[in-house]
């Protein structure tokens, strides 16, 4: 199966930054290591933390160290708990489908 882009990277990217502060590369670690099955990719990744910027989902603060590049920390925002809890709903409705399809799938298949 060829890999597709993640539909629902945003939900993902703002539930890891429900928990704690974050950087692109470190979301994207996220992803690759903790989710069953990733779909994102870095530019995914970096579009998502774009758009959520612009539409007030997340904040963007510039840590500088004396060694090394400086980083953008993201930090989620109340709109991007907001958000955070439709993306939630949206997905519940869908995991229902799902479930239906693959319970309907299970009967066809189980017949041929």
């Amino acid at each position: 199966m060829t890999k597709k882009h993640g539909r629902h990277t945003s939900a993902f990217l703002l539930l890891f930054l429900s928990d704690s502060p974050s950087y692109g590369a470190l979301l994207l670690a996220k992803l690759e290591t903790e989710l069953p099955h990733s779909f994102s990719d870095s530019g995914d990744v970096y579009r998502c933390l774009q758009d959520m910027n612009k539409n007030g989902l997340v904040e963007v603060n510039w840590e500088t160290q004396e060694t090394g590049q400086p980083r953008k920390w993201y930090t989620i925002t109340p709109k991007g708990i907001q958000a955070l809890k439709a993306q939630a709903e949206d997905i519940c409705l869908r995991y229902a489908n799902f479930e239906f399809f693959l319970t309907q799938y299970e009967n066809i298949a189980k017949e041929n």
